[in-house]
């Protein structure tokens, strides 16, 4: 679902999350930033002016009613937490964070790794995580699913999830280290990934991000999962693309928990 209404263009989760819990994902649209970060770009490290970021985190931050702590993402599998006093302290490193804290939300950005957002049954333990290939294969879904389940005092299967854009199974080649990582071989079943011929003969495959995180979350036990038909790489007017435009901005999935 779009909301319009703030004045920016931001994707409203449709998913049976308790009454509540705020959350959003941000487009690449209703921002400040000039190009090739133009214009609701989130990323603080990506080239972008610094008070162009600000603003555009300003307007967002409007929108959910809240501040936004985003972690500084390393591609890992630590969860960590958050809460009103980490705004006074640096950005935590890690690529998952969880809240209990309804004064902050709990953030991501993203430009084709799979923003994931997920929330307790009673609305007052959230997480919001970072799932690229790297991430996924290293489990930091089974890890934030476990760490949230643990905090909010209930089984995995009383948890529910949202995955953001990402860059879908048509654009996303990949070679055979991600294979790997995923414990499939080139000669075997490989389930969501899809082998490609390349102009030069050799073979690549094709992954498919969202179902492998689908996966990933079902065997961590949760049965309650929406989104991830977005594709940031075909929707260039939409979305913003690390691997179509390598010079590009990040967008933003927050969540917050009830009062």
């Amino acid at each position: 679902m779009i909301d319009a209404t703030s004045g920016l263009r931001l994707i409203i989760p449709d998913w049976d999350a308790p009454p509540g819990v705020r959350a959003l994902m941000t487009t690449r649209e209703g921002g400040v930033s000039g190009a090739p970060f133009a214009s609701l770009n989130l990323g603080a490290r990506v080239g972008d002016a610094p008070d162009a970021v600000a603003e555009n985190r300003r307007r967002v931050e409007r929108s959910l009613g809240v501040p936004i702590v985003v972690p500084s993402l390393v591609h890992g599998v630590d969860v960590v937490e958050v809460d009103l006093g980490s705004l006074d302290r640096p950005a935590p490193r890690a690529d998952a964070c969880w809240s209990r804290d309804p004064r902050v939300a709990c953030g991501v950005t993203a430009a084709d790794c799979l923003p994931v957002l997920l929330a307790a049954d009673d609305g007052r333990v959230v997480a919001a995580a970072h799932a690229g290939w790297r991430g996924l294969a290293a489990d930091v879904l089974e890890q934030t699913v476990r760490v949230l389940a643990d905090q909010a005092g209930c089984p995995s299967a009383a948890l529910h999830a949202w995955l953001g854009p990402c860059i879908g199974p048509a654009r996303f080649e990949v070679g055979e280290d991600v294979l790997e990582a995923f414990g499939v071989g080139r000669a075997g079943p490989a389930p969501h990934f899809t082998p490609k011929r390349r102009t030069d003969g050799s073979v690549a495959w094709l992954a498919d991000l969202p179902a492998l995180a689908r996966d990933r979350l079902r065997h961590a036990g949760v049965e309650r999962v929406h989104g991830g038909h977005w594709c940031t790489a075909t929707d260039a007017s939409r979305f913003f693309s690390y691997r179509r435009d390598r010079l590009t901005g990040r967008m933003l999935a927050a969540i917050a928990c009830r009062g």
